[in-house]
């Protein structure tokens, strides 16, 4: 299944927690595990703290420290800090499902990553029982 992110900002953390959660409660799967695929080049999809806000800006501060948006790049489309950060994080994330539930950290959310916004994402949604 595709669920689609509305994003608003050129960077940000989106945390999707709650409606993966949910995603899973309509499927229906006691335990199995859930994957998560982000079809971009310029988004991406992590696991983190999701209990401290600050914890998001952070992670964004750092990335945006060490891949700045003017570098010198060579990338006609200009997005190439994008590339760089999507890659660095990653296009996918597996969970377990125990008991109809994500296995997460007491602190742990999900969350997609975008890098090149704000646009309309993807995040493919798969269930394994």
């Amino acid at each position: 299944m595709i669920h689609k992110v509305k994003t608003r900002s050129q960077t940000e953390l989106i945390d999707i927690t709650s409606e993966i959660q949910e995603l899973v409660r309509i499927s229906g799967i006691d335990n199995g595990i859930c994957m998560l695929y982000v079809p971009h080049t310029t988004a991406a999809v992590t696991i983190n703290e999701s209990a401290d806000p600050s914890v998001k800006a952070d992670i964004l501060m750092v990335l945006n420290t060490v891949i700045p948006w003017k570098a010198g790049y060579r990338h006609l489309e200009g997005n190439s800090p994008a590339h760089i950060k999507s890659s660095i994080i990653g296009p996918s994330e597996l969970l377990a499902i125990e008991n109809g539930r994500l296995v997460l950290g007491t602190w742990q959310g999900i969350f997609f990553c975008e890098f090149d916004g704000p646009r309309t994402r993807k995040i493919h949604v798969k269930f394994i029982q």
